[in-house]
C-alpha cells in the first residue's frame, strides 16, 4: 500500500512517474491545480447571470480603479489553489493576484493568478484563463494555464517543452514583421492607455493587424501555440505572465520579462515593465519597431 508521503512525492507522466519535485512533477501539479480551479469555477454562479448590470454589489469589487474589478469567484479559485498546495506541497510558499504573499524561505514559490482576464469574465466573454507557477530563485521551472470555458490546457517545464491539451507547441515561422499578427492590452489607468494607444498606433501600420483578448496568459500561450506571432504588453503583474511566459519559452519564443515582484527588470528600451514575447524571425525587429514608437515611456 502506498503511503500519503509516498503518494505526494511522485506524480503520474504519460511515461511513469516522475518525482513531485523536478520540474516535470511540478508541471504535473500545476496542471492538476488548473482542471481542479476550472472545474470548480463551472460550479459558481456567474456574474454575467446576475440580475444587476455588471454583475451584483456582492459579487464584485474594485481594486486599482473602477475598471479593475475582482470577484468572488477570483477570489474562491485562489482559495481552493492555496488549499490544495497546502495538502499537496506543504512547506511552499504562494504568491497570488487576490491575497499576495512572499517567498519567505521556501525554495518552491507557486505564483496564482485565479482569473486572468476577470473583465471578460464578468461580461461571459469567454477569454479567460487560470495561471499557476512554480518558481525557483525567481525563475519559473513549471506552469500551466488553462481556459475554463473550451477546457484548454497548456502546460510547460523548464526544458521539457510546451504543450496544448498534450500536443507539442511550436512558435510560428513568421520572419516579415509586415505579415504579422501582433497581440497587446492596456492599462486600467486612463493616462497610460493614452501613452499605450499611441504605441499600438505607431505600429499598426507596420504590422498585418492587431488583437486584444484581454488575457495576458492567453496571448502568451497563443504565441506559444503560433496563433499570434508576438505580443507586447506594459503593466502586467507577475502572476499575469509567471506561467504563460514560461509555455511561450518553451515553445520557441523570444521572451523578455519585467522579471519578479522586486527584481531590477531588463534596461532594453522596451519601458521597465514590458512583457514582449515574439517569434524568432520577427523578434528583433519588432522590438526596435516598439522602441522607435514609445515603448520605453509607456
Amino acid at each position: 500500500m502506498t503511503s500519503v508521503d509516498e503518494a505526494r512525492s511522485t506524480v503520474p507522466t504519460e511515461t511513469g512517474t516522475a518525482s513531485a519535485d523536478d520540474p516535470e512533477g511540478l508541471r504535473r501539479i500545476a496542471e492538476r491545480l488548473v482542471r481542479e480551479a476550472a472545474e470548480h469555477l463551472r460550479g459558481l454562479p456567474r456574474p454575467w447571470d446576475d440580475d444587476v448590470a455588471g454583475g451584483s454589489p456582492e459579487s464584485v469589487s474594485t481594486k486599482s480603479t473602477p475598471t479593475d474589478v475582482v470577484t468572488a469567484s477570483d477570489q474562491a479559485l485562489e482559495n481552493l489553489i492555496r488549499e490544495r498546495l497546502g495538502q499537496l506541497r506543504p512547506g511552499d510558499a504562494v504568491v497570488g493576484e487576490e491575497y499576495g504573499g512572499t517567498a519567505g524561505g521556501s525554495r518552491t514559490l507557486w505564483v496564482v493568478d485565479p482569473i486572468d482576464g476577470t473583465v471578460n469574465f464578468l461580461y461571459g466573454l469567454p477569454w479567460y484563463a487560470v495561471s499557476v507557477a512554480a518558481v525557483r530563485d525567481g525563475v519559473s521551472v513549471a506552469g500551466a494555464v488553462i481556459e475554463p470555458a473550451s477546457g484548454r490546457l497548456w502546460s510547460a517545464s523548464a526544458g521539457g517543452g510546451a504543450t496544448c491539451d498534450g500536443r507539442p507547441l511550436r512558435v510560428s515561422a513568421e520572419s516579415d514583421v509586415s505579415l504579422s499578427l501582433l497581440a497587446t492590452g492596456f492599462s486600467y489607468r486612463a493616462e497610460r492607455r493614452v501613452r499605450q494607444v499611441a504605441m499600438v498606433s505607431g505600429l499598426l501600420p507596420l504590422v498585418r493587424d492587431v488583437r486584444r483578448t484581454g488575457s495576458a496568459a492567453l496571448d502568451l500561450c497563443a504565441v506559444a501555440a503560433g496563433w499570434a506571432d508576438a505580443y507586447l504588453e506594459h503593466g502586467c503583474s507577475w502572476w499575469d505572465w509567471a506561467a504563460g511566459a514560461l509555455i511561450a519559452t518553451e515553445a520557441g519564443a523570444v521572451v523578455r520579462t519585467p522579471g519578479p515582484t522586486g527584481s531590477t527588470p531588463p534596461d532594453d528600451g522596451l519601458g521597465a515593465d514590458a512583457l514582449f514575447a515574439a517569434t524568432p524571425g520577427i523578434a528583433p525587429e519588432l522590438a526596435a519597431l516598439a522602441r522607435e514608437h514609445g515603448a520605453a515611456s509607456v
